[in-house]
């Protein structure tokens, strides 16, 4: 099969990428580049595992073929982490237990980093609708709500509204 050149900025790096017409973006981020946090679930666009940012819209890299991609601006887990340590939201998802096995993590960053690009104080509502999309059989969603309510009310947000703060587990 023929491939095709694409040429794309990720993670604000203009890259350039043979890929066959029918290979996804995620699966062109993870083979061909190298980024290996854009994960791959159901590979339907049901899970929300491979959400990516393209040129300001959050999307399922699994639905998306990479040639669609060309010319596009793409923001990965990786490019929403700072080189050290971890993202505002990454840390709120740390300390309010957001994360168990970590598969679907990378999409919940990038759904809520969107998010809050987009609205830095979002409502309960507005966290929930742009969580909606994405699913997680381990956490039970109560340590991602919480943990999006701390960084919404960090902004001014949410202030009148409690956040269940996670118990001390250090003791045990």
């Amino acid at each position: 099969m023929n491939k095709h050149r694409v040429a794309l900025t990720v993670n604000d790096k203009a890259v350039s990428i043979l890929v066959e017409p029918r290979q996804s973006l995620a699966d062109a981020l993870r083979g061909e580049l190298g980024l290996m946090g854009t994960h791959l679930g159901c590979e339907h666009g049901v899970c929300g595992a491979c959400t990516i940012v393209v040129d300001g819209d959050a999307v399922r890299g699994c639905l998306m073929l990479a040639v669609q991609a060309d010319g596009s601006e793409v923001t990965t887990v990786e490019g929403a982490s700072p080189a050290v340590g971890l993202s505002e939201i990454q840390a709120a998802l740390r300390e309010f237990h957001g994360l168990q096995c970590g598969f679907c993590t990378p999409g919940m960053v990038m759904v809520l980093h969107h998010l809050f690009t987009e609205n830095p104080s979002p409502s309960e509502d507005e966290i929930r609708e742009a969580l909606s999309g994405q699913l997680c059989r381990c956490t039970g969603y109560q340590g991602i709500m919480n943990a999006a309510k701390a960084v919404s009310a960090r902004h001014g947000r949410l202030n009148d509204q409690p956040i269940q703060t996670p118990p001390d587990t250090t003791g045990i």
